[in-house]
């Protein structure tokens, strides 16, 4: 069964698929990763963690999106400031949780290597507490997928442009625990980045 909640809270995933793609010269959610869109396999991913309180964050070419990702048991919730940044994607996804979540898991769309395993581990890492936040350790480097305990959920949403979480992440009002997981490396900004990943793959 999919983990749908701690001990100590429920958790929802939020998976930003609404981004413009500039670098990549293409939509980059619908590009194809062993055969399927990069959209579609951070859903399965979090949807095997997380199961129906998964959320897609949609925003440029929404439809094309969010039906590569069909079927999907989740729900859609729409980012109509997409060509900002990021920021806007994160806050979105805090602003439509914030209100049944106790801890919001967020994983990016350009991740492909993201695995269901390391979704749960990231859960099962939470203090349950609402300070509590779990981030991922890659190249000497924290960075996403990212749990955020509801205490962090009102400086998510108030993000914007391209900031990412990284300013959430250093702040020391809030207890940091990470999980190590070095494929989460691996983000895609332009086509040849996608045979770069698969020779990467262990699935």
């Amino acid at each position: 069964m999919p983990a749908l909640s701690h001990r100590d809270g429920t958790i929802f995933a939020a998976v930003l698929a609404a981004g413009t793609s500039s670098r990549f010269g293409s939509t980059k959610q619908l590009a194809k990763f062993s055969g399927e869109p990069l959209a579609a396999r951070a859903c399965r991913a979090a949807v095997g963690a997380f199961g129906v309180r998964t959320a897609l964050v949609v925003g440029h070419a929404r439809h094309a999106v969010a039906q590569a990702c069909m079927p999907f048991p989740g729900f859609l919730v729409v980012n109509d400031e997409f060509a900002s940044g990021l920021g806007a994607s994160l806050a979105r996804a805090a602003r439509a949780l914030g209100h049944v979540a106790d801890a919001l898991v967020v994983v990016l769309a350009d991740q492909p290597l993201v695995t269901t395993a390391h979704l749960s581990a990231l859960a099962a890492r939470w203090s349950g507490r609402p300070d509590g936040i779990v981030a991922t350790r890659f190249s000497d480097t924290l960075g996403p997928p990212c749990l955020f305990g509801r205490a962090s959920f009102s400086e998510l949403a108030s993000l914007s442009g391209d900031a990412g979480a990284r300013g959430v992440l250093t702040d020391r009002r809030f207890e940091l625990r990470e999980v190590r997981f070095e494929p989460a490396a691996v983000d895609i900004d332009q086509p040849a980045d996608l045979a770069a990943a698969e020779c990467r793959r262990t699935d």
